[in-house]
């Protein structure tokens, strides 16, 4: 017996350690499963970079890049050589002719069908600046296409605003709702044992329990409407958010005045491309220089005088100047210029109308501040009368009825502070769309 105690010890150790080791992995493995179940949680500036990378309209970005290097590339083909074919066969009704006759010579005319086949080439030498002028317009294009995209996307962080804070108002009403059923539930115990005891009648109790079912039918919207606006924020972001997921609610920043809109940018890429417009237009009065070559095969030849088949050849430098430009290069300009007003006219007019919405904002928010400096008060004065009035009621000396207006007062004096609170920072970052300012 003495030598088996040892090995009792030791299996009743080992047990113990098995038993150890098996709580610790359920532990481990709630644990895991707890942090699995937490509720996410979205900012709303994650919401809004979400639904940026989730909207249809982000990839017109790489479509855009795409169109802008096969324009480009087309552009620069002007660059190759130039090639070409032409071949004819003709009749004429009469050929050069020498008009002497040389004894003993023979002199054969020129034959009346007569065939051609040529093969041109032309190599760009100096356009006058053409090519590298018009990349940059078709570069400035591709950038304006890029940036009025930005433009349109960027609208789309207002939406996602209205959406984010109407979930939050909502949420806050609910919070608030509950705290008026608790009231209300209080409340009508209270009466309930009033009744019991025959201070208090049927009437008194039904009129607390109508008071319950409005506020409980009030909690249905408001939860209705909670999933409405999380099933299209859902939506937007392309993910799906769950009633039980939390909404960051964003801190109460200072907000600034100065306006950096996409829309100034693409002002600007505007004016650039107008630049490179009069540096294409400024081009086109210059003159070109080009190499060519010729290569032919024909009847005659470059011999007009030899009427056999034969081939022949020619190289050289061209000197090509057209003036036709200079005809409606007046009215070119002044077409550009119109363009450039428009522009300018489009920014002040774009700025003006930001600037008033920026004041009207600001505005809100001075409110707004002055606004909640009372709601506290308020809901302190309210609270303090419901307690002492809580007391009247117990004694006998105040009406059940009066008693469910001074709770809904306090409920409405919470809801107030509530909306405000959510108001003024749904207006903070309505002045942070306005003027683009983080």
């Amino acid at each position: 017996m003495a030598r088996d105690a040892p090995i009792k010890h030791i299996y009743l150790c080992n047990c113990k350690k098995t038993n150890i080791m098996k709580r610790l992995i359920i532990l481990l493995l709630a644990a895991f499963s707890t942090v699995g179940m937490a509720d996410a949680q979205l900012t709303l500036e994650q919401c809004q970079q979400k639904a940026r990378n989730n909207y249809p309209l982000i990839r017109k970005y790489s479509l855009i890049e795409a169109a802008r290097d096969y324009n480009i590339d087309n552009v620069s083909k002007g660059n190759l050589p130039q090639i070409s074919f032409s071949g004819k066969a003709t009749y004429q009704s009469e050929v050069t002719k020498l008009g002497i006759s040389l004894p003993n010579i023979n002199i054969k005319s020129v034959a009346k069908d007569q065939y051609q086949a040529v093969l041109n080439v032309q190599q760009k030498v100096w356009d006058g600046g053409r090519m590298s002028s018009q990349k940059k317009v078709t570069e400035a294009s591709a950038e304006i296409e890029h940036e009025q995209n930005n433009v349109d996307l960027y609208a789309l962080n207002d939406r996602i605003n209205q959406l984010y804070f109407g979930i939050l108002l909502l949420d806050e009403q609910l919070k608030q709702n509950q705290l008026l059923l608790d009231d209300l539930e209080r409340n009508y115990k209270q009466i309930n044992s009033y009744l019991r005891n025959g201070i208090a009648n049927e009437a008194d109790i039904d009129e607390v329990h109508a008071e319950q079912l409005n506020a409980k039918q009030q909690r249905n919207s408001l939860i209705d409407a909670r999933n409405t606006y999380i099933n299209m924020l859902s939506l937007f972001i392309g993910e799906k958010i769950s009633a039980d997921d939390t909404l960051v609610k964003p801190v109460d920043t200072e907000t600034s005045a100065d306006i950096n809109r996409p829309e100034l940018q693409l002002f600007s890429v505007q004016e650039q491309q107008l630049k490179w417009k009069r540096q294409v237009l400024d081009a086109s009065m210059r003159p070109q220089i080009n190499l060519i070559a010729q290569g032919g095969y024909g009847r005659p030849g470059l011999n007009m005088l030899n009427n056999d088949f034969h081939g022949y050849y020619l190289v050289g430098v061209q000197l090509s100047w057209s003036i036709g430009a200079l005809y409606t290069k007046k009215n070119d300009r002044a077409l550009l210029n119109n363009k450039q007003s428009e522009i300018n006219n489009a920014r002040d007019l774009f700025l003006f109308n930001t600037n008033m919405q920026s004041a009207q904002q600001m505005g809100n928010i001075a409110a707004m501040r002055h606004q909640m400096q009372d709601d506290d008060e308020i809901i302190a004065l309210r609270e303090r009368i419901c307690k002492v009035n809580e007391t009247k009621l117990n004694q006998g000396t105040l009406a059940e009825t009066e008693m469910l207006r001074m709770i809904n007062a306090k409920d409405q004096a919470r809801q107030t502070k509530a909306l405000h609170n959510i108001q003024l920072l749904s207006d903070i970052y309505e002045m942070k769309y306005v003027t683009n300012n983080k």
